[in-house]
């Protein structure tokens, strides 16, 4: 494949931002998730830490936290997304609290919901706003849905407010024109929310793409998903909206298959999944007349394959139909020098409570930790810029 003309080992654009103590922090940082014994006693030391109430909120906020988060609210994170968008880089705040199961706890992220969609429809540095399902509804009940399991009248209740709260996401969406992302969940629970997310999408999805649900492409089946739903919206008259990324429950999908017995809905290597993602651009990219795509990938080869796919079907580098998105405190040299190429790219900025964070920052940690080449790229490039800086 012929490669872009984007040169995303420039580290002069991609840390442009950082200060040299920050690059410092972050070369920590990356060197610290590097090592995964670190990591699991990391964790278990910083999990003791919160549950005892020792006092290392200060010194996790001024460490990992600032580096991978906005701030503890959305006003903490203005002076992050403003400087970002002087550099033609968009923001999308992700309030990142997790594992709240109580129905008073779902209305609060409505609230928080509606209260980000203001704030987005009042800077036009953020174009998007995002939950995840089961911050609006409880876990069991997506799972006993997709699994075909009659709920109980209560439950029928409980299913019936959180349609309502994707309903009252999705419309406010609408009426003020900022687009809603839909994180994926595990396998065993997403069909209720794709499902559900299928009937968002014709409802709010008619004249333009409002709602965007995830596909993870690690899951063997979401070529075949897409193109059966490109055939209803076809029939229907509707658009579909799909931020496309790899996955990120890989472990604990294969294990749960393993022990349940059950074929797993997981590619078998990570060939596999990188085929099954570049198919699913490559399709979405062929038929954006019906479909609008947010790429929320940190592989420089699949960015390649969508700038060369634009450049074929002659779609212009800044169409709205398109967007790159990259969780902030990583990939850096993938986000800032598309922007600066004038390409659409917005950044994942979680924020949230230090200490309700907590979940997402460990995951993240994880992750990386888990992909050791995402891991050693953000070294190499964080050393050449140190380098660079030196002579």
């Amino acid at each position: 494949m012929v490669q872009s003309k984007i040169d995303f080992s420039n580290t002069e654009v991609a840390f442009h931002l950082k200060t040299d103590a920050e690059l410092e922090r972050a070369y920590f940082l990356f060197k610290m998730i590097a090592n995964e014994p670190l990591v699991r006693i990391g964790t278990a030391a910083t999990n003791f830490a919160l549950k005892t109430h020792l006092p290392v909120e200060g010194l996790i906020r001024a460490t990992v936290f600032d580096h991978f988060c906005g701030g503890v609210s959305a006003e903490d994170c203005m002076p992050k997304i403003d400087q970002m968008f002087r550099s033609g880089v968009y923001s999308v705040l992700d309030y990142s609290v997790e594992g709240k199961q109580e129905e008073t706890q779902f209305d609060l992220i409505l609230e928080q919901m509606c209260t980000l969609v203001d704030f987005a429809d009042e800077k036009a540095a953020m174009p998007f706003a995002v939950f995840k399902p089961t911050a609006v509804g409880r876990f069991d009940i997506y799972k006993k849905i997709s699994a075909s399991i009659p709920l109980s009248d209560e439950e029928l209740s409980e299913w019936k407010r959180i349609q309502e709260r994707f309903h009252h996401i999705c419309r406010y969406g609408q009426e003020k024109n900022i687009a809603i992302l839909v994180d994926a969940e595990e396998s065993w629970i997403q069909k209720a929310a794709d499902d559900l997310l299928l009937d968002m999408m014709r409802t709010y999805n008619k004249d333009k793409v409002v709602v965007y649900n995830t596909l993870q492409a690690y899951r063997w089946d979401r070529l075949d998903y897409l193109k059966h739903l490109h055939q209803i919206a076809k029939k229907e008259g509707f658009k579909l909206g799909f931020k496309l990324v790899r996955g990120a429950y890989m472990e604990k999908e294969r294990e749960r298959a393993e022990r349940k017995n059950y074929s797993s809905p997981i590619c078998n290597t990570k060939a596999d999944t990188d085929i099954q993602f570049d198919d699913c651009l490559t399709y979405m990219l062929n038929n954006l007349d019906d479909t609008s795509v947010f790429l929320g990938t940190h592989n420089e080869r699949s960015t390649h394959l969508a700038l060369n796919l634009m450049t074929q079907l002659g779609v212009n580098i800044d169409d709205p139909r398109i967007w790159f998105g990259q969780l902030f405190g990583m990939s850096d040299h993938i986000s800032f020098n598309l922007a600066n190429a004038k390409y659409n790219v917005a950044k994942y900025l979680p924020f949230g409570p230090v200490r309700d964070v907590m979940p997402y920052l460990i995951r993240r940690a994880e992750e990386n930790t888990s992909v050791a080449g995402q891991t050693n790229r953000e070294l190499l490039l964080i050393k050449q810029e140190k380098k660079r800086r030196k002579t």
